[in-house]
């Protein structure tokens, strides 16, 4: 009797699909977050929960953990290494809140807007010891030399960062050298650890590797771009903390090259200065440029260039998944 056809694989299309894929390991590393983030010293579980619950996509966790699908990891040391990207990332937030000034994330108060900047920043402290705890344990030098490289050039990434502020002469070259470090390296290193733990071939670790840094890109550039086209009730933080806050974004940095002398001074000015008081024209300014659209397509050709990079996988549901993250980078509205 001949045997019954195989079901088909889900379409794997939208966010929602990605999710539903990714749903069992997700729940996994909640649980070991929740386990791992406990401490005796109360104030740390009230900054801990207070960020790691607020929301959020927990979008790089989840793609190491489709890239470990993807890759044909069959284990369980994947859920353990989400876990530390999650707590590497939530310690960033900590400190670029602080960094940054900033009252509010995901349309929450942030932590320091609460507990104050020390508080915050000793906790972000607590997250990364944490998450090299975690990590030490796997007992794989190869998953420690990532992540330490990871986290250095992270912080690299922010005093890049804060050397740009204020400055209108910050071109894409010196913008892009900031959102690889502050944004991309964290997306690779996720992926590049899927590929290390099935012990994929070179050739096919740095496919993986090159997704995740292409997929960084477009993500913060779209994240960059949202700052000017979305709202904050849908956004989550305040509109126009980017220009506030002096940063020299894609947005604006196109904008100055495509204005006329005198727009382009008004929004050199608009970096120099901060502040939101003609956060209305700026805005316009940079719509008449054909500013967002430049960005945009900056953001689609890079999150093109990640989906190229994973024929090198064989086909899966969890490859589909991937892709779809690429699109949905570019795509989303918060």
């Amino acid at each position: 009797m001949p045997s019954a056809a195989a079901a088909p694989s889900p379409v794997i299309s939208d966010f929602a699909a990605v999710q539903a894929l990714a749903r069992p390991d997700m729940q996994a590393v909640d649980t070991l977050i929740r386990t791992r983030l406990s401490s005796d010293v109360v104030l740390i579980n009230q900054v801990s929960a207070h960020i790691v619950g607020g929301g959020g996509k927990r979008l790089r966790p989840m793609l190491h953990l489709l890239a470990a699908q993807a890759a044909g990891y069959r284990g369980d040391e994947h859920v353990q290494l989400a876990a530390v990207i999650e707590f590497i990332h939530t310690a960033t937030l900590l400190h670029d809140d602080v960094v940054d000034e900033s009252d509010l994330r995901r349309g929450r108060k942030t932590a320091n807007a609460m507990w104050g900047n020390a508080a915050s920043v000793l906790v972000g402290d607590f997250l990364y010891s944490r998450s090299f705890q975690l990590m030490v344990e796997l007992q794989r030098m190869r998953v420690m030399q990532i992540l330490a490289d990871t986290t250095n050039a992270i912080a690299e990434g922010e005093v890049l960062q804060l050397l740009n502020i204020g400055n209108p002469d910050t071109d894409e070259a010196a913008y892009l050298r900031v959102i690889e470090r502050k944004t991309a390296v964290l997306f690779a290193a996720a992926t590049r650890l899927g590929a290390v733990l099935a012990g994929l071939p070179p050739e096919q670790e740095e496919a993986l590797y090159r997704f995740g840094l292409d997929l960084g890109y477009a993500f913060q550039i779209a994240d960059d771009l949202l700052d000017y086209v979305s709202d904050a009730d849908t956004l989550g933080k305040n509109i126009g903390d980017d220009i506030a806050e002096g940063k020299p974004t894609l947005p604006l940095i196109y904008a100055i090259a495509r204005s006329e002398p005198a727009q382009a001074q008004s929004l050199r000015r608009a970096i120099e200065s901060g502040g939101l008081d003609s956060l209305d024209n700026i805005v316009a300014a940079i719509r008449d440029s054909g500013a967002l659209e430049l960005t945009r397509a900056k953001a689609l050709d890079y999150a093109d260039a990640a989906r190229g990079g994973l024929h090198a996988l064989p086909p899966s549901p969890a490859r589909d998944a991937l892709e779809t993250l690429a699109r949905y980078a570019v795509d989303r509205t918060y």
